[in-house]
């Protein structure tokens, strides 16, 4: 059993398993496809799964896919992160507004991110470890990013030093001159 709480862009969903525990350990479902789809309201087909490891303070994003976009299921597996999720559809009442949510090994949570939104997550711990399902393949032609501090999206990320990027993410675009959906 689920519990998905909708956050301040109610599209973006946070889930939380029942988890069964003792001294022995744990034990919950991480994934239900009946659950999930009733709590999200709409069925979907996941057809890839990642999984991602960073240091410490370790920047991945913001990324989408302006063609072939992913819904994405995200949760850690080792340590923390804080995830991120940027609202890009131009329809939308909560269009350029982000979300965030610390998810860890410890509190077991997940973020669903449904399709239209750049995602992005920071490591908090000396290293983490994400398993995301996607609800379409890696596309890289479509592949775009957005500036992790861009000033017009004002993402209060939890970090005091600069943080490690890749060649990619330090190369991205402005909030203002990306592309989004419609």
């Amino acid at each position: 059993m689920i519990t998905a709480t909708p956050l301040t862009i109610p599209d973006v969903l946070l889930i939380e398993p029942k988890v069964d525990g003792d001294d022995r350990g744990f034990f919950f479902e991480s994934y239900n496809q009946a659950e999930f789809e009733t709590a999200i309201g709409r069925s979907v087909k996941f057809v890839q799964d990642n999984h991602s490891r960073s240091a410490r303070n370790v920047l991945r994003g913001l990324h989408y896919q302006i063609q072939h976009p992913q819904g994405k299921l995200v949760r850690v597996v080792q340590g923390a992160v804080f995830d991120v999720a940027v609202d890009l559809r131009s329809s939308s009442q909560t269009f350029g507004r982000w979300v965030g949510q610390t998810l860890s090994s410890e509190n077991k949570r997940q973020l669903w991110i449904p399709e239209g939104f750049a995602h992005g997550f920071v490591t908090l711990s000396e290293t983490a470890e994400l398993l995301y399902k996607t609800t379409d393949y890696y596309a890289p032609a479509y592949e775009r990013c957005i500036l992790w501090n861009d000033p017009d999206l004002n993402i209060q990320w939890p970090i005091t030093a600069a943080p490690t990027l890749s060649v990619k993410d330090m190369a991205a675009g402005s909030y203002m001159g990306a592309e989004t959906y419609s």
